[in-house]
């Protein structure tokens, strides 16, 4: 372990690691530090000057705290501890000063600032500037910049702090922007004009102290004292991001990312951020009952009148559960369906994923494990479209050292892989000649990988791989729902095709990414308009995942609640009490009236599920070993911004979505 060091800031002393920043020092101290250009997960770039401090005995000028460790301090007369002071009329000066060359070139935008309310540069302004300005010549101006559909700058605003260049190249891993000219004209700026092709460039928007990069879809819709803010949990993928939504009267507004150090750290997708506007189209707000071939409105209690005839009647009931379905409603849905001698499937896109082994449908190991592995495996999966914050996360643990292995198809990923080739036969070969290690490794195996009819195959040689080289195993899922729904034991013998084999009647609950067959009649219930609904003979309107409480299990096992962040539109309701109408009409009341009530029998159940952002150890049950066929894997995800019905909905999903396409055609020489 290091030895601590003793430092006094502000008459503190405190104990601190030799290789802290003054700036970490100064914050474990109490002590608020001012800052533009610093953060905690970029790189130290000390260009913004704000963090200055006083270093008793050092150089007659003021330290930058970001740039300077606590082992170059020099120690006091007679070995006394070295001090530090945040609050001398030295840094005070000289913090006033830098704000006021800050402020030299920066315009008075603000009343019609989009970052007016929550902007550092004003918060900071009012807290360690001065009241006047000595600054009498022109200001300057710069272009603004073409970054796409998604983030609209005001570059006249941008001070300089390069947070959206060290973002964009580390964490992104894109090295398109970053800072040309010098003085007066030193300008940030993308290379050629060049878009900035990645997933998780909405987090320059956070990132941007400033007015400078703001977010184009939110612009000029509301003020952040306006909003209503509601923290809760993401479910555009499995990894269970943590999010803010920001709503106004019932509209959801914007989504922002919370801080979670355990999954998502502090950033989130596009298609978490911006997907928002699927929300508000193409819902279903009422009941809909088909006659003659043709969907017509009906009110709830025909619509349940006529669902419960069909479950009544049906000779085989199959209950299917979508992929953004909280495990109350899945529970909720396996108890009726069960009870009335159906039987319920969850993993609708045919994963071969065993029900009664927990370490093999999650794993064994956090995402937090990323960090420290030194070797990755990549299993059918490419997680820069199934999950890209995780991505993110690889590559961090890339450019610490990690050496990354995949099997399947060539992507760009944003670092570099050893190539096992697309066969699954492949992965056998590698886990037959695997070694133990006393490094840290991770499997990483996805949905593609095991959708196959040798998909259980593929699992098993997966974690032969992961207990012979004494790696972690997760299971990367592409449904925010389906850890859930396992949990509860939403599955039956031979999955979904032994679900609809000679079913009469299917009762879908959010089922949106597969055909269903022609035949049996299908009870949908869902939020959305979308391909579930087109095939439906009777449609129950559901909340959207913002509407209703619900809990949500991510791609690692850790169950989480996602909190009501407004109403439903119309006649929809919650999914949970849809089912508990629809088990009264039937005849067999399911025994809750509240989700308080449904909570307490699913935990009962299940007494996972009610350690709340706990995750629980899972016992290793290794699957028998067998042999893959050979072929190629398959993809989880063909097209990141379309992957569900919220997003299908969203017009900024389809813009993205159509960009990204255009990208990828290679563009033709002029002859």
């Amino acid at each position: 372990m290091t030895d601590l060091r003793k430092i006094i800031i502000d008459d503190t002393e405190i104990e601190v690691d030799p290789a802290m920043t003054l700036i970490q020092a100064c914050e474990l101290a109490g002590k608020e530090i001012p800052r533009f250009c610093y953060h905690e997960r970029l790189s130290i770039a000390g260009n913004c000057r704000m963090c200055l401090v006083e270093v008793v005995g050092g150089p007659p000028k003021p330290a930058a705290s970001c740039a300077m460790q606590v082992r170059d301090l020099r120690p006091g007369p007679e070995g006394a501890p070295p001090v530090v002071r945040t609050n001398s009329p030295m840094v005070k000066k000289a913090r006033e000063g830098v704000m006021e060359f800050l402020l030299i070139n920066h315009p008075l935008d603000c009343p019609i600032c989009d970052q007016g309310g929550e902007c550092d540069l004003q918060d900071q302004a009012m807290a360690y500037g001065v009241d006047f300005s000595r600054f009498r010549e022109a200001k300057r101006a710069t272009d603004d910049l073409d970054l796409g559909p998604l983030i609209e700058t005001h570059m006249t605003r941008c001070i300089s702090c390069t947070r959206c260049v060290r973002f964009t190249t580390e964490v992104a891993g894109q090295t398109v922007m970053g800072q040309t000219g010098r003085g007066e004209d030193a300008e940030i700026t993308t290379y050629l004009g060049a878009l900035i092709d990645s997933e998780l460039s909405g987090n320059i928007i956070d990132l941007c102290p400033v007015g400078a990069l703001v977010s184009k879809p939110y612009a000029f819709t509301a003020r952040p004292w306006e909003l209503k803010k509601t923290e809760t949990i993401d479910v555009m993928d499995a990894l269970g991001s943590n999010i803010r939504v920001d709503t106004k009267g019932r509209e959801v507004m914007r989504m922002l990312p919370r801080n979670h150090d355990g999954v998502n750290e502090e950033w989130i997708s596009d298609k978490t951020r911006f997907v928002w506007d699927g929300l508000r189209r193409q819902r279903l707000d009422r009941p809909y009952i088909r006659e003659n071939g043709k969907l017509r409105p009906a009110t709830w209690p025909e619509a349940l009148a006529a669902a419960a005839q069909a479950v009544k009647a049906a000779k085989k009931l199959a209950g299917l559960v979508g992929d953004l379905a909280p495990v109350e409603a899945a529970f909720a849905l396996k108890q009726l369906v069960e009870g009335q001698g159906g039987v319920v499937e969850c993993r609708v896109d045919g994963a071969r994923l065993p029900a009664g082994s927990r370490s093999a449908y999650v794993g064994t190991a956090a995402i937090e494990d990323i960090d420290s592995a030194k070797t990755i495996y990549l299993v059918g999966t490419n997680p820069r479209a199934e999950a890209p914050v995780l991505n993110a996360r690889i590559r961090k643990a890339w450019l610490a050292g990690a050496e990354v292995h995949r099997f399947g198809a060539a992507v760009d990923l944003t670092y570099d892989v050893t190539e096992h080739g697309d066969d699954r036969a492949a992965l056998a070969g590698l886990a037959a000649g695997a070694q133990a290690s006393d490094t840290p490794g991770l499997v990483i195996v996805g949905q593609g990988a095991l959708t196959g009819a040798d998909g259980e195959a593929v699992l098993a040689q997966a974690m032969k791989l992961a207990e012979v080289s004494g790696a972690g195993l997760l299971v990367l899922h592409s449904a925010a729902g389906r850890v859930g729904a396992m949990d509860v034991g939403a599955t039956c013998e031979g999955g979904i095709e032994a679900a609809l084999d000679r079913a009469d009647v299917v009762y879908a609950l959010g089922v949106d990414e597969v055909d269903l067959p022609e035949g049996p009649l299908v009870i949908y219930q869902g939020s959305h308009g979308d391909r579930g609904a087109h095939r439906a003979d009777i449609i129950l309107p559901a909340a959207a995942w913002t509407e209703e409480p619900g809990l949500f299990v991510n791609t690692e096992g850790r169950p989480q609640i996602a909190l009501r962040c407004g109403f439903p539109p119309g006649d929809a309701r919650e999914n949970w009490a849809i089912l508990r109408a629809l088990s009264g009409e039937l005849g067999a009341p399911l025994a809750y009236d509240s989700v308080a009530a449904l909570r307490r029998a699913l935990v009962a159940a299940v007494p996972h599920l009610g350690e709340i952002d706990e995750l629980p150890v899972n016992d290793w049950q290794p699957l028998p070993a067998a042999r893959p066929e050979s072929g190629p894997f398959g993809s989880a995800v063909s097209d990141f911004y379309l992957t569900n019905p919220i997003a299908r909905a969203s017009e900024k999903m389809a813009e993205l979505s159509a960009l990204a396409h255009a990208r990828r055609i290679a563009p033709l020489a002029a002859e």
